[in-house]
């Protein structure tokens, strides 16, 4: 029977290293340490009261290091000190990994999305005339799009950029929380946008009994309740970082902070988002078949139908947040498929924010035509010599208040 040949294990590897290690140095006198393989290198036998010093590694664990920086251990009086100094030890700058490419491309969607989201902000609180539940609720869906957006990009700061991250813990801790409170209220306000939605189109007897109190309260106030018990329950589980042989931690891994690291209390805030998304796919279903009913209700050709309904689809996916069903799940591998797929996720959910504020502000009819409104006035007031009274706004008539606006995209 043919012998079955087995790849060693890290353990075997290392116990391999660790051999030829001392064997390469079996002829040593005494007042010197021994020979020692702390999991990276090899310390040849050296004298007391020395500094060793020797060449970098190249490569840890698939990454690239700068081997032309040195290490250092010292020898004490018949040991070894317990800890070598890897600080100069970086990673190349050359040497950027799928997953740097990927937290490039969230970088740069967020940033997109950050600067036409404020805009869109500041468009529905500074014209009066766009003061309505509807883009009051949309007012406070990009908000929490802004607010997400901003608690990602200085956790991305405080992991790589800040030296002092391993120690402030605290100040990670409530950064985290934070991020994490930001993400639930943004998928909560895609459940409220869905929900206001499916009463105005779907139950259209009842769709005046909600009120914007009880929208913010979902919006707000529940994902509190769900952070606050993940909080609790956070601070009763331990998660420490995984370390390389000899308990030594390589670049990246001082900076990380305990916080970040998943675990399954994560769930208690898991659980309600994916519940909420479930919810509102159900709200578009639902949608989408009272408005294909009318649509072939009416007398319009059945492409103008076909064309309507897919467009309304393409708009309300993003506001819903079916978008994160769609990249949900996908392959964990190395392959050119994964690093594909991890790509086009990074770009679909960091520019959500972005679709939502052109779809629902700067190609919406009402905004606009209130903008419009207001330059036209500013250029009357202007040329006749009057100024114009900061505020006013024309009859509320004017504003549509049909029950397909929300979901009519004119471009």
């Amino acid at each position: 029977m043919e012998e079955l040949h087995t790849l060693p294990g890290p353990e075997a590897v290392a116990e391999n290293a660790s051999e030829e290690c001392l064997a390469r140095n079996s002829n040593y006198s005494e007042n010197y340490c021994q020979p020692y393989f702390d999991g990276l290198l090899c310390w040849d036998a050296t004298p007391w009261n020395t500094l060793a010093v020797q060449k970098c590694f190249s490569e840890f664990h698939g990454v690239q290091y700068d081997d032309t920086q040195n290490a250092s251990r010292l020898c004490l009086e018949g040991e070894w000190h317990n800890y070598t100094n890897y600080a100069n030890c970086t990673e190349r700058i050359a040497n950027v990994s799928p997953t740097d490419v990927t937290s490039l491309i969230y970088l740069a969607g967020y940033t997109l999305s950050l600067a036409v989201l404020s805009l869109a902000v500041f468009v529905f609180l500074y014209f009066k005339d766009l003061r309505c539940l509807r883009n009051t609720i949309h007012t406070n869906l990009m908000s929490t799009y802004i607010l997400s957006a901003c608690s990602w990009m200085l956790n991305l700061a405080l992991q790589n950029w800040s030296d002092e991250a391993q120690q402030e813990q605290t100040s990670c801790m409530i950064l985290v929380i934070c991020m994490h409170y930001f993400y639930l209220t943004n998928f909560f306000w895609m459940l409220v946008e869905g929900l206001y939605l499916y009463m105005l189109v779907v139950e259209t007897f009842t769709a005046e009994n909600i009120k914007l109190k009880v929208y913010t309260t979902i919006g707000w106030g529940a994902p509190a309740i769900f952070i606050t018990i993940w909080v609790i329950a956070r601070c009763f589980v331990s998660v420490v970082p995984s370390t390389g042989p000899d308990g030594l931690t390589i670049t990246g891994e001082t900076k990380m902070c305990q916080w970040i690291h998943e675990h399954q209390v994560d769930w208690i805030h898991k659980a309600p988002a994916l519940a909420g998304l479930a919810l509102n796919l159900f709200f578009l279903i639902r949608i989408m078949w009272v408005l294909i009913t009318k649509l072939r209700s009416a007398n319009t050709l059945e492409t103008e139908q076909y064309r309507k309904a897919t467009k309304a689809l393409l708009v309300l996916i993003p506001l819903l947040g079916i978008t994160n069903l769609l990249v949900l799940c996908g392959p964990s591998d190395d392959s050119w498929f994964a690093y594909t797929f991890d790509y086009t996720r990074a770009v679909m959910l960091s520019t959500q924010g972005f679709t939502v504020a052109l779809f629902y502000c700067f190609m919406n009819t009402e905004v606009r035509h209130a903008i419009r409104y207001h330059v036209e006035r500013w250029k009357n007031g202007r040329n006749i010599g009057g100024g114009r009274r900061r505020g006013a706004s024309y009859s509320k008539d004017w504003s549509p208040r049909s029950r397909t606006e929300s979901i009519r995209l004119t471009v």
